[in-house]
C-alpha cells in the first residue's frame, strides 16, 4: 500500500473514489428462487420507465412522444392529424428501428458474459476520457488485471466454473471502482479499469478495496481462491501518452506482479 493510514484513506475515498463499494448487489448476483417475489406489472413498468427516462435522453424523448400520442387517442375527440400520423406504418417502423439500433450498439460494446464493456467499448470510452483528462489537467490510473490460474480452474472444474470465476472477478471490480470509472473485459482472463480524476496516492486504497472485494466474491468457494494479478499505469495530463502506450505499461506491470506471485509460491 502507498500510505500508512490506508484504513483512513478507504473511508475518506467513500465520497470520491469509493462510491462503488456501496453500490449494492451487482447485476449478475444470483438470488434464490424461493426468496424472490414477483413484483406487480405496474411496479415493473414504473421502474423501467423511470430508468429509461433518466439514463437515455433520446429514448426517453421517444417514450414521451408515444405517451402523448396514446393520451390523445384515448381522449374523446382525437384530431384527424394525430390519427393519420399514428396509423402510418412508417411511424412505428421508425420507433422500432430506433430501439433496434440502440440495442445493437449496446451489444457491440458490451461483453455478454460479464456485462462490462468489451474491448471495442473500452477503447471508445477510454480514448474520450483521456482527451477530457488532458484538456482539464486531471490524472488517471489504468489498472490492467488478469485472473490468476483461470486455465487450472477450467481444467479442474469445467468451463462453467471458469465462467463463474470471470463473473465474480467482474463483480469484484464493480465493487472496488466507481460507477463513473471505465471497466471492461478485454477477452479471456483479462480485465481493465480506468479510474478517473485520481492521484497516485489513490492507488493503494483502490487496490486494497479490490482485494477485499475479491475475498467477498469468492467467500463461498472453498476449492480455489479467486485472485487477480494487477499492473497500474498513471496518466500524466502534461504528457502526450496514447491509450495504447498506457495499456502496454500497465500490462508489463501486471506480468511483473504475476511473476512475483509465482516466485513466492
Amino acid at each position: 500500500m502507498l500510505a500508512n493510514n490506508l484504513q483512513g484513506d478507504n473511508n475518506a475515498q467513500a465520497t470520491d473514489h469509493g462510491t462503488a463499494a456501496s453500490n449494492g448487489s451487482p447485476n449478475r448476483r444470483v438470488l434464490s428462487i424461493g426468496q424472490w417475489k414477483r413484483p406487480s406489472w405496474k411496479t415493473v413498468e414504473g421502474m423501467l420507465s423511470s430508468a429509461l427516462l433518466a439514463s437515455d435522453d433520446e429514448l426517453g424523448q421517444i417514450l414521451r412522444e408515444v405517451e402523448e400520442i396514446s393520451k390523445t387517442l384515448k381522449s374523446n375527440d382525437p384530431d384527424d392529424q394525430t390519427l393519420r400520423i399514428v396509423q402510418h406504418p412508417a411511424v412505428w417502423s421508425a420507433v422500432k428501428q430506433t430501439l433496434l439500433d440502440r440495442e445493437l450498439r449496446y451489444l457491440a460494446l458490451t461483453d455478454d458474459l460479464t456485462c462490462l464493456y468489451n474491448r471495442r467499448g473500452f477503447f471508445a470510452a477510454a480514448t474520450q476520457q483521456l482527451k477530457v483528462a488532458h484538456r482539464n489537467a486531471r490524472g488517471l490510473l489504468l489498472f490492467y488485471c488478469d485472473v490468476d490460474n483461470l486455465k487450472k480452474i477450467n481444467d479442474s472444474y469445467g468451463h462453467r466454473e471458469g465462467d463463474l470465476a470471470l463473473i465474480r472477478a467482474a463483480d469484484a471490480l464493480e465493487q472496488a471502482f466507481r460507477d463513473s470509472d471505465v471497466l471492461a473485459r478485454l477477452g479471456g482472463d483479462e480485465f481493465v479499469a480506468l479510474a478517473l480524476e485520481v492521484t497516485p496516492k489513490d492507488q493503494g486504497a483502490i487496490l486494497r478495496r479490490l482485494r477485499t472485494s475479491l475475498r467477498k466474491a469468492s467467500a463461498e468457494e472453498s476449492r480455489y481462491q479467486l485472485s487477480l494479478s494487477v499492473g497500474v499505469a498513471r496518466f500524466d495530463p502534461k504528457s502526450r501518452v496514447s491509450l495504447g502506450d498506457l495499456m502496454a505499461k500497465a500490462d508489463r506491470a501486471m506480468y511483473e506482479d504475476k511473476a512475483e506471485k509465482n516466485l513466492h509460491r
